[in-house]
């Protein structure tokens, strides 16, 4: 079971159940991966839903590669996620929201998706 105390999202990719989570070192190669834009201009783009299918798949396979996957991006271009792209946005909404969630949020009030501005400051 993924444990959203630390910031971990389920997530079923062809098959197999895999616990995504965003270490430190994830957020760089997230960081890293995204180049100019950093994880300010990814998370606005998940506050007002106008992410892409590159944010979500570099979200995904951050988490994969916090929570010990050594696959890389190649694997996920033909790979299956379980709920398809929806699920993936979902998840990939879900995890970051965690990542920077404060340490004293219930975990039944754990965000479904992006808080709002207002609400993550």
């Amino acid at each position: 079971m993924a444990n959203p105390w630390s910031g971990e999202v389920a997530i079923r990719i062809d098959g197999e159940r895999h616990v995504l989570k965003l270490t430190l070192g994830a957020l760089a190669e997230l960081e890293a991966r995204l180049e100019a834009e950093g994880l300010v201009a990814l998370v606005e783009r998940f506050e007002s839903a106008r992410f892409s299918t590159r944010d979500v798949l570099a979200l995904i396979l951050a988490g994969l590669r916090g929570g010990g996957w050594q696959g890389g991006p190649r694997d996920l271009l033909s790979a299956e996620i379980e709920g398809g792209p929806v699920a993936a946005a979902r998840a990939a909404a879900e995890l970051l929201a965690r990542a920077f969630a404060l340490p004293d949020t219930a975990p039944d009030a754990m965000p479904d998706a992006m808080p709002n501005a207002e609400q993550s400051r």
